[in-house]
């Protein structure tokens, strides 16, 4: 889109005016071995050096787009370079006002420090973006495009952009599409900085008087100059000011040599800033013997500033999240040792590496650590849910308390205080059986374990006394804990503890567990149709607790299954607290178990029972979404063996999700469905509905799966003729 397209030579190049500015290029990538820690990209193992500055000599592109005149409606300079890569030459391009404008700096360069490009550097000619990322300024340049539209290249889409942070290699991978949005393509450098001293590993000794300069550099995109670089010794609770060299400030002052390398040197009447910059503070060693860390942040002069935190993306790209060293205080007491994030490449090291095998959750916003933030606002907000009556002064023994265990007559005490939930067990969302299980005990762990702050402030109104404690539960407790040798694995009121035999990664998000039981012979206890529940400990020594149906065969002796979709961190979502315990087990941890638990179950011979009552089914309709296939693949297997009629839909996003792919195939009624399906799916694609669903019969509508999806099936349902009360049940 030019109104005289031309060719031209380098020798014809070197004819228009030269000149000479120092610039800063800087990759994307950097600091991309950080995100790779977390959670695996595409994308080498880069550190934070993954830049350079120098002087380049050269033609400001825009004396030659003036000659070439573009078009009105003109927006992008493609550029192309000669190099031949598995996909053709590398090619992208820049905005056209950005290439026009030469304040702005672009050039096309045959020079780097004084001497010509070497083949590594570009020879002959490279273009030079200032202040935007490094892979726009194409080495080997060959051809320049004017057109309305950002480059074709394969190299342009996918490479240089931040997709959404929940669009992990497998999405990407599967749906190309994602690239192409140009909103997601990198051009201008974020703000950005770095503590290069100390150094990774260096130590230091303590000594009174003595300080030590913390020092490192920091650079901005788009011409921004650096504003303020600030540190910190606790976590970004009060920070100090660092002072900075703005070298490149020394060429604005060189006026006394306008030519530099055969280029004029401008930067006298240039306002942007194309460097990076150094910046550096004085910190007595005492006060850093007294910190965990250091932590610096910059912010340039548009008050763009860098966020605490990483935004997790598929590409690793612009991380530029506080960067943090960590303080360790030798066993000589008189010295201090500072780790880095991360060591570049595949070489091992860092404190994230120690904090990830630790089990830390380095996305928790505190890197894995409990800080004293943390701990104060945790204190503060459990301290607000009032969960006791003050004026209910009765004593309760824990002999009384144990009487009242049943359908009726049900007490728990909670942390030293008794309640009655008695009248509340009709309207309890997990079923009255939960309560009843737990009552006449101390309920303390599960129920803190499981329920949200809301659930708690009801413990109110149910409150009736203070239990005064003794040691007769713990001696019936540890007794029936210790027998071991019975042929029934879980019960309903003691957690038990089993080893993890074997983790196999299903795919992207999900994992098959395989837990051992006390011994070969020994029976789980959960029958078709039931859960049990399984407690971990966080990272931060909370239990957590959460339900799951084994996928193994209830006549399955001496271990069990389960099939587990992980909920990881990612960007600024922490991530689900039971998934991040799962992903830190590995074979020979323990965790610990209770049940059977819940209302329906699925017997031999066609015989449903639900809530006490038997049921005789001839027929299924089973409705999965996502992990909800766990909870409905044991009933298909017995009612299958039984030769009951099942008709199955599984609803997934992608081929990739579909969970027990494999197992699914034996069953010849079973229909996938998928809301995000790749090119060439045969299947059924879309979200559930009543074609899927089929159509009304005398049996049972089974469904497990998000609460989105099972809401659909129940509109469905009601409006096509179930009865909702008696042959429709979620699971």
């Amino acid at each position: 889109m030019v109104k005289t397209p031309f060719v031209i030579t380098l020798a014809q190049l070197l004819k228009f005016p030269q000149v000479t500015l120092p610039v800063t290029l800087a990759c994307a990538g950097n600091r991309r071995k950080e995100q790779n820690v977390v959670r695996k990209g595409n994308g080498f193992n880069y550190g934070s050096a993954g830049h350079s500055t120098a002087l380049f000599t050269g033609i400001l592109v825009n004396e030659v787009l003036k000659i070439a005149k573009p078009l009105r409606g003109a927006r992008y300079m493609c550029m192309e370079g000669n190099d031949k890569l598995p996909t053709g030459s590398y090619g992208t391009s820049i905005r056209l006002s950005i290439a026009m404008d030469p304040t702005m700096g672009v050039m096309l360069a045959h020079k780097m420090n004084g001497e010509p490009l070497t083949p590594d550097h570009g020879r002959p000619l490279r273009v030079v973006a200032p202040g935007q990322v490094a892979g726009r300024s194409v080495k080997w340049l060959k051809r320049i495009i004017i057109s309305d539209k950002p480059s074709d290249n394969y190299y342009h889409t996918f490479d240089n952009r931040v997709l959404p942070t929940m669009i992990t290699s497998e999405i990407a991978a599967e749906q190309k599409y994602w690239y192409d949005d140009e909103r997601y393509a990198l051009y201008n450098l974020n703000v950005q900085s770095t503590i290069c001293y100390p150094a990774h590993e260096e130590t230091i000794m303590v000594e009174e008087g003595k300080s030590y300069s913390v020092r490192g550099f920091a650079f901005s995109g788009g011409g921004a100059r650096i504003g303020r670089v600030e540190v910190s010794l606790d976590q970004g609770q009060t920070w100090k000011l660092a002072s900075i060299d703005y070298f490149e400030d020394q060429y604005r002052n060189a006026i006394h040599y306008p030519n530099l390398f055969g280029g004029t040197l401008d930067m006298a009447d240039r306002e942007h800033s194309f460097c990076w910059c150094f910046w550096k503070i004085e910190i007595p060693t005492m006060e850093l013997s007294t910190a965990k860390d250091i932590v610096v942040r910059a912010t340039d002069e548009r008050m763009s500033i860098q966020p605490r935190d990483m935004y997790w993306n598929v590409l690793g790209m612009f991380n530029n999240c506080w960067h943090r060293l960590t303080i360790t205080k030798e066993q000589d007491g008189c010295s201090l040792k500072f780790d880095h994030p991360v060591v570049p490449g595949l070489t091992k090291g860092g404190w994230m590496e120690k904090v990830k095998e630790q089990g830390g959750e380095l996305t928790d916003g505190f890197w894995g650590t409990r800080s004293l933030i943390s701990a104060s606002s945790e204190t503060n907000s459990l301290s607000v849910v009032n969960m006791i009556n003050n004026d209910v002064k009765r004593i309760i023994t824990e002999e009384e308390l144990s009487q009242h265990n049943k359908d009726g007559d049900a007490w728990f005490a909670i942390n030293g205080h008794v309640y009655d939930a008695s009248e509340y067990l009709k309207d309890h969302p997990g079923g009255s059986d939960s309560i009843i299980l737990a009552s006449g005990a101390d309920a303390s762990d599960d129920f803190l374990a499981i329920h949200s702050d809301a659930a708690k402030a009801m413990l109110v109104k149910y409150h009736i006394g203070i239990l005064e404690t003794n040691s007769l539960k713990n001696n019936v407790i540890n007794g029936k804990h210790m027998n071991s040798e019975r042929d029934i694995f879980l019960d309903q009121k003691n957690w038990n503890t089993v080893t993890l035999m074997e983790k196999i990664v299903l795919n992207h998000d999900s994992v098959r567990l395989t837990f051992a039981l006390k011994h070969p012979h020994q029976k789980l206890g959960v029958p078709t149709g039931k859960h049990l529940y399984l407690r971990c400990i966080s990272s931060s020594g909370k239990k957590v607790v959460r339900a799951f149906t084994p996928t193994s065969t209830a006549d399955q002796v001496g271990k069990f299954n389960l099939v587990v979709k992980l909920y990881r961190a990612s960007g600024n979502w922490c991530g689900g607290k039971m998934s991040a315990c799962i992903d830190r087990l590995k074979p020979g941890d323990t965790v610990e178990c209770k049940g059977p638990f819940g209302d329906f179950e699925y017997q031999t011979g066609g015989t449903l029972v639900i809530k006490n009552i038997a049921h005789q089914v001839s027929r299924f309709t089973m409705i999965a979404g996502g992990s909800g296939i766990t909870g409905i693949y044991p009933i298909l297997r017995s009612a299958h063996r039984d030769g009951i009629k099942c008709h199955v839909v599984d609803c997934n996003k992608t081929e990739v999700d579909i969970l027990m792919h494999q197992e699914l195939d034996g069953y010849k009624r079973v229909r996938h469905c998928l809301s995000r399906p790749a090119n060439g799916w045969k299947g059924h694609s879309g979200y559930i509905s009543k074609a899927l669903i089929g159509p009304v019969h005398d049996g049972f509508l089974l469904c497990c799966g998000p609460t989105g999806m099972m809401e659909s099936v129940r509109k469905i349902a009601e409006t096509d003729g179930w009865d909702i009360k008696k042959q429709v049940i979620f699971l």
